[in-house]
């Protein structure tokens, strides 16, 4: 998938397998908004 210069959302994105895609997709060269519910799951 060509993710480079996209824009995209990641719902859930504070644990789990949202966090990893989060992290996949940035290292793929997307610019991430990274969501989730509780504030505490996010330390990427």
């Amino acid at each position: 998938m060509k993710v480079e210069g996209k824009v995209i959302v990641v719902t859930g994105a504070g644990s789990g397998m949202g966090r990893e895609l989060s992290l996949e997709l940035a290292r793929r060269g997307a610019l991430v908004a990274a969501v989730d519910r509780r504030a505490e799951g996010f330390s990427l």
